[in-house]
């Protein structure tokens, strides 16, 4: 298997994951560590935003304070809370059909009343800053909500940046599904919060992961799929967690989660400087 090097990964979250995971980069990339010069970015769902500002060599700083909608030029999201709650019922009882779970939940998706698609494509455009792919190597996972399957975007794909992360952010019931290439997509945490098995052949692969708690056995069998010599993973703390709420899409949670992201990553500066480095096993 070719190696390529080194692999960031950046798992889902919610608006609270997007804060935490911005203030780990952006306090890593302080104490000397440059998550942007990977090989290989992957970003899922809220990792989509901070691999894209990283991928395309912007400061993570940015989101130290949540885009507002004025500054977006769009309304705030509505949220369909009817069909939210059908969406967490159908994958709470998925384990016996994932697939037929994730069909059932494009369905609801397509259906559910949350404002039109260029509003949300407006709110990511404003936060990732960047409308056109970087030249180096970033994938961003999706949801086709008529087949529930996977489809990973890249520079090849011929779809803008902001309407991918867009697509890949798109929780059925909080935000629309968004057409890109013919097709509608959503959420692409939906198989996998991590998808960190895209980073196969890495030689170094560090994870950040804000529900690493929550999916543990998940996130294990992705990074063994990776098979990389060196694995790194980043998981908020208990501090972090008290810092997040119980609610990943709290607007007010942001700042108390990046001010988390980055006080945990000036602890672990160090220790990640050196296997980012020399390929040191750590976790």
């Amino acid at each position: 298997m070719q190696s390529r090097g080194r692999a960031l990964v950046l798992g889902a979250g919610g608006l609270v994951g997007t804060a935490w995971t911005a203030g780990v980069a952006c306090g890593l990339l302080r104490g000397g560590v440059d998550l942007g010069a990977a090989d290989l970015i992957v970003g899922t769902s809220a990792g989509a935003i901070t691999a894209a500002l990283l991928a395309t060599g912007q400061d993570p700083a940015r989101l130290a304070t949540p885009v507002r909608p004025a500054d977006s030029g769009s309304t705030p999201p509505r949220v369909d809370g009817r069909r939210l709650g059908e969406v967490f019922a159908v994958l709470g009882s998925a384990a016996s059909d994932p697939a037929g779970a994730r069909r059932r939940v494009g369905r609801i998706a397509l259906a559910a009343e949350t404002g039109p698609e260029q509003g949300h494509v407006a709110r990511m455009r404003a936060m990732v800053g960047a409308d056109g792919w970087p030249d180096r190597r970033l994938l961003i996972p999706v949801t086709d909500a008529g087949t529930g399957e996977r489809e990973v975007f890249d520079r090849a794909s011929g779809a803008p940046l902001a309407s991918v992360v867009a697509a890949s952010t798109a929780f059925p019931g909080i935000y629309p599904p968004i057409a890109l290439n013919g097709r509608r997509y959503m959420d692409g945490s939906l198989r996998s919060a991590t998808n960190a098995g895209l980073a196969a052949g890495a030689r170094t692969l560090v994870v950040i992961d804000p529900q690493a708690h929550l999916f543990p056995d998940e996130l294990q069998q992705q990074i063994a799929a990776a098979a990389a010599d060196t694995v790194v993973t980043v998981e908020p703390d208990p501090a972090s967690l008290r810092a997040f709420g119980p609610d990943l899409n709290d607007r007010t949670a942001w700042e108390p989660a990046y001010q988390a992201g980055l006080r945990q990553a000036a602890a672990a500066a160090e220790h990640l400087r050196v296997a980012w480095s020399t390929g040191t096993h750590t976790g």
